[in-house]
């Protein structure tokens, strides 16, 4: 896979030509006028500017044709937008209802949140996906999609590219801002030309090339936070469902968006699914300059297994059965690190049977697994064979009901169950922990979107520790129909069967709720026992006094390690309960401390003071003005602050930044953010985001005094001053310097207001 670092242009779709040659360009016709302008030849700068509000290319404030979120998500959106005071819905906003679909933890709870939404729905205006109808990227693939859009999604996985559309995963925040027809700003991020050639071997899938692409480029950052656009001739072989399937788990690569050409396949696809008018061309111009090359020859892609604990910890299947007990032994190795906290020891070698690798259990599931495509493959290599009746199971979810009709329809049900495989509803569990749980130290192969650490479902803090390992459909199903001993799909050697797919609108149209444009604000808001209002957030004061609640020294942090899912979902609509989960899979002590510090920030707030009250406080005073830095009562704010190297990696779950903010966290502080994503949710919730080049100077329990952090934020200055009070009060307090990095004036406002709902209260535009 060839990687390019330096800009290239693009001729006529099929020619790259380097910068350094772009003398070249000028022998074929083009003219300097042409050279300058080539930027504005991606398909990305043309849906950008379409969307754009500001007359500034390179710094944009873009509004969204439709929105998406789950119901681990979407309770986040709701009560933020109706504290900010939201009316009506001014674009199409879906709430889906797949990821709490089976209500196994808390009672009524997961029911009386979607109870909830649908009221939210009949209020303001929005379209609800009832449960076990469609994962929410599959329903926006067939119902909202098509040339020329953007859609803003409360997940991480928001990627329809493949279909012409421009879509960004982001927190709760950001959508409550398009509801308040506010704007998503940023900077124009650089565009990295994918481009595609060859045709794939068969056996090999999506998720394959997936994986591929992405342990060849998220070590290095080579597209975070910039938009991948695929181009070239190796495109027009793949069909629809190979291309979503690539488009969805770019997600990994931590960048920002996707966008492909359009060609029949995709105008095909529109037709079949009764939407033929949302079909667009969508082509790079004759002349396209990009900022990066990524060159993939899907010719030389082999079956591919990401063990844990990262999609981009990836080999070729064939690599592991030729040398297990190394990549087993290392693996093992890495997942340890990370599981020092609970004592824990991940245990793979001893899967190796007769010098082959089996696993316990298969999942082909959600938006990257359950396409149809996938799964009627996935029962040609089945048919006739036993998954066998030991311990290794296969459990198949088809992504959608039109889908899962289908799949009854043209008899790929009655192969899959012949084989022994279980047939279930759309449902986004096992992908992040809800469903599908491994027995303690079991391994499970899944077509899903992540394999972090206890996302499977185990409980690391209860001594419980599984693993999932990521593969494609095809080789899942070679897995199984060899008994559970790893096989890629390559080996097999019959053919797959032609279907002609058939969308039945019905099973839409009698089931979900489309209140768009009719909203009914009689309509009264059904709220169950655990459902509570947001804690009241307190604003910026001149001064910050911080004590670190943790120190987390891992190269990534997942924001399923700042907030597990799992059991802890059921909770998403009480803030405060939730919070109790935050880095229970990371580090356990984590939340008591954070609730010791929030206890001087409770004490403040209720005008007292606990700087004469409390031992640690009133030394820390007496020290600070010792050393000429004089700290006012009345003008500090005192909270905890996380350090971690690079946070955030992962899922767009803002609850990761929320679940910090209310017990009590004040600021983040790391080398940089995993995502643009993650950095958005601490703003938005009155993080302060700080960066700091170095190790620590710090440890858990030290102090820190950020003086004037409001008068840097109101002249909008990006650097502060911060000391570091040592434990020994006879030593000096060690200064440094924490960077802010680019904050707009919007999101310097919610930084001082305190969060974003307190901006809004205050009448923020």
């Amino acid at each position: 896979m060839r990687k390019e670092d330096k800009g290239v242009y693009l001729v006529n779709g099929n020619r790259i030509v380097s910068s350094e040659e772009k003398h070249l360009l000028t022998g074929i016709g083009f003219t300097e006028a042409e050279l300058k302008t080539a930027k504005e030849g991606t398909m990305a700068w043309s849906i950008l500017k379409a969307h754009n509000t500001s007359s500034d290319m390179e710094n944009l404030r873009l509004k969204f044709d439709a929105l998406v979120s789950h119901d681990m998500t979407y309770m986040g959106v709701l009560q933020t937008a109706i504290a900010c005071g939201v009316e009506e819905f001014p674009i199409p906003f879906v709430l889906t209802n797949c990821h709490n679909s089976l209500c196994t933890l808390g009672g009524t709870l997961n029911e009386d949140d979607h109870l909830f939404g649908m009221g939210a729905v009949k209020k303001y205006g929005g379209i609800m996906v009832p449960a076990h109808q469609a994962v929410l990227h599959q329903y926006i693939r067939e119902q909202l999609a098509g040339g020329g859009k953007m859609i803003l999604g409360a997940d991480s996985h928001t990627r329809y590219g493949a279909l012409g559309t421009m879509a960004v995963g982001e927190g709760a925040g950001e959508l409550v801002k398009q509801l308040l027809c506010r704007t998503y700003d940023l900077a124009r991020p650089p565009v990295v030309l994918v481009y595609m050639k060859g045709t794939p071997a068969a056996g090999v899938g999506p998720q394959d090339v997936a994986l591929d692409i992405i342990r060849n480029v998220f070590s290095d950052g080579f597209v975070k936070n910039r938009i991948m656009e695929f181009a070239g001739p190796g495109i027009a072989g793949l069909s629809m469902d190979f291309r979503n399937g690539i488009d969805v788990m770019t997600t990994e690569s931590s960048c920002v968006s996707t966008i492909w050409q359009t060609d029949s396949t995709v105008k095909d696809w529109l037709s079949v699914h009764k939407r033929e008018n949302e079909y667009r061309e969508i082509r790079p111009s004759r002349l396209a300059y990009y900022d990066y090359l990524l060159e993939v020859d899907l010719g030389e892609v082999k079956p591919m297994i990401a063990l844990p604990f990262h999609p981009s910890n990836a080999y070729t299947i064939e690599e592991v059965n030729e040398n297990p007990e190394d990549i087993l032994r290392l693996t093992e190795e890495n997942c340890n690190a990370q599981m020092k906290e609970f004592g824990l020891k991940m245990d793979l070698r001893s899967k190796i049977e007769h010098g082959g690798l089996r696993v316990d259990q298969g999942v082909i599931a959600g938006c990257a697994g359950g396409m149809f495509e996938n799964i009627s493959k996935a029962a040609d290599i089945l048919k006739g064979s036993s998954i066998g009746n030991d311990i290794f199971q296969l459990n198949v979810y088809p992504a959608s009901q039109p889908v899962f009709q289908e799949v009854v329809e043209k008899g790929i049900a009655s192969g899959l169950l012949e084989a022994g495989a279980n047939l279930r509803s759309a449902f986004c569990g096992p992908c992040f922990g809800a469903g599908d749980v491994p027995f303690n130290g079991g391994f499970s192969i899944r077509h899903t979107t992540r394999n972090f650490s206890n996302r499977e479902g185990s409980r690391p803090k209860s001594g419980q520790l599984a693993s999932v390992a990521l593969m494609d459909a095809l080789s899942i199903a070679a897995t199984a129909a060899n008994k559970g001993f790893l096989t890629p799909a390559t080996q097999w050697e019959g053919s797959f069967t032609k279907h002609q797919y058939h969308f039945n609108p019905k099973l839409y149209e009698n089931r979900v709720l489309n209140c768009f444009g009719k909203p009914d604000k009689s309509v009264e808001l059904v709220k169950g026992p655990n459902i509570k209002d947001i804690p009241v957030i307190p604003g910026l004061k001149e001064d910050l006094l911080l004590k670190v609640s943790a120190v987390l020294t891992d190269p990534v942090t997942t924001t399923d390690e700042l907030i597990p899912g799992g059991e802890s979902s059921s909770y998403r609509s009480n803030l405060l309960k939730l919070a109790e989960y935050a880095l229970s899979a990371r580090e356990p002590q984590y939340v008591g401390r954070c609730k010791e510090i929030q206890k001087w920030e409770s004490t403040l707030m209720a005008g007292d003071n606990p700087f004469e009250t409390e031992e640690e406080l009133k030394t820390a005073a007496v020290y600070l003005k010792s050393r000429g830095l004089s700290l006012q009562t009345d003008k500090t704010c005192v909270g905890s602050v996380l350090y971690a190297n690079k946070p955030g990696d992962g899922s767009a779950r803002e609850y990761a930044a929320t679940c910090q903010r209310v017990i009590g966290g004040w600021a983040n502080i790391c080398r940089e953010y995993a995502t643009k994503r993650y950095r958005s949710n601490l703003i938005n919730w009155g993080i302060l985001p700080f960066t700091f080049q170095g190790e620590p100077c710090f440890k858990t329990g030290s102090l820190l005094w950020v003086p004037g952090i409001r008068r840097v934020l109101e002249s909008g200055g990006s650097e502060a001053e911060a000391f570091v009070i040592p434990e020994s009060r006879e030593e000096k307090p060690e200064k440094i310097t924490l960077s802010l990095g680019t904050l707009g004036e919007t999101e310097r406002r919610i930084l001082l207001e305190g969060c974003l709902i307190n901006y809004y209260k205050c009448g923020g535009r």
